[in-house]
């Protein structure tokens, strides 16, 4: 995870944290839109994670692991 935050945040020339924060706020945003479409609250539904909204870290790895999982098929 780190080496991607690097090359994000290299890549459009801002901080490792600058790119967490900006994740983040998508993916509250995301968590906290009431206006979603069908496929939207099913994408969200099938993130596997703990609390309220998921972090970066946990959305990233529920996400890659469906993604693996399919590829497997």
């Amino acid at each position: 995870m780190k080496r991607i935050y690097q090359k994000i945040a290299k890549e459009n020339g801002i901080s490792v944290s600058d790119v967490k924060r900006e994740m983040q706020a998508a993916i509250d945003s995301a968590y906290k839109n009431v206006r979603k479409s069908q496929t939207e609250k099913e994408l969200l539904e099938n993130i596997t994670y703990q609390g309220d909204i998921p972090t970066v870290e946990e959305f990233i790895e529920s996400i890659s692991s469906k993604y693996k999982c399919q590829i497997r098929k």
